[in-house]
């Protein structure tokens, strides 16, 4: 199954990061966090990618583009121009499709526009640039093909922004930080969906997949979720960018399901 990842909004809740460079390309732990992602799919046997490029596309080009450069030694022969090995090639076994989506496109018209690049596959997979979960994938696949609905979005609990305090009368008893919300789920990206999907999206490029398709999809009775209560985490903010460096310096970050 193809897995489409959403790579082009402009990232302005974090433009800290984003001035030079799009947000899937903001780096945990030197590695840029779409890289994150697309091990989480390896891992569950997903190798063939789908990148909608918008903002700065250019930039994720150019780190796939020189992949191998960047990422093994490499003797240049300067007496022969264009002549060079590589050492110890640190390469992935992934095959990584770059479309150009438009700079400004919504979600919508991104996943319209690389329709072409599906061949004849029934369903694919579709998730954002900028988020990471220790889920299940094989599981949210079966759910998908159990349920024959157009669309599967896996719901997650998210994280507080604020601490909780555990308080008995006057006192503290507790204080939480960033406690996971148990009540309610929100979309957590991580989509399973059938190629029906392309009826609802419509040809206005100014229309979010989160909106009117997603609404639509309600409506029919197309659209099932598939709750995941393990650990997920979006990368919005500085803060988000600041917890996930700090979790990747442990001995076994949470998202971390390859080996």
């Amino acid at each position: 199954m193809k897995v489409v990842i959403l790579c082009g909004g402009m990232g302005t809740r974090i433009r800290e990061e984003t001035e030079l460079r799009p947000k899937p390309m903001i780096e945990v732990g030197r590695r840029p966090i779409l890289w994150h992602i697309m091990k989480i799919y390896r891992h569950f046997g997903h190798r063939e990618f789908i990148l909608c490029l918008g903002y700065k596309g250019e930039v994720i080009r150019e780190y796939f583009v020189n992949y191998h450069w960047t990422h093994s030694d490499v003797t240049v022969d300067l007496a022969r121009p264009g002549h060079f090995h590589t050492h110890q090639a640190h390469g992935e076994d992934w095959q990584v499709t770059l479309a150009d989506t438009g700079y400004a496109t919504m979600t919508a018209g991104r996943i319209r526009r690389i329709r072409r690049y599906l061949g004849d596959d029934e369903n694919f997979m579709l998730t954002y640039g900028d988020g990471v979960a220790d889920i299940d994938l094989a599981r949210l696949e079966a759910f998908h093909s159990e349920h024959g609905a157009v669309a599967t979005v896996t719901g997650v609990h998210p994280s507080s922004r604020w601490g909780e305090l555990v308080v008995d009368g006057d006192d503290v008893r507790a204080f939480l930080e960033k406690p996971q919300i148990s009540e309610g789920f929100i979309n957590g990206g991580f989509f399973v969906l059938n190629r029906r999907i392309f009826d609802y999206l419509g040809d206005d490029d100014t229309v979010p997949f989160e909106r009117a398709p997603m609404q639509a999809l309600t409506r029919d009775g197309q659209l099932k979720v598939f709750a995941h209560d393990g650990y997920w985490m979006a990368m919005d903010t500085l803060r988000d960018l600041s917890l996930l460096n700090e979790e990747w310096k442990s001995l076994r970050p949470a998202w971390k399901v390859w080996s």
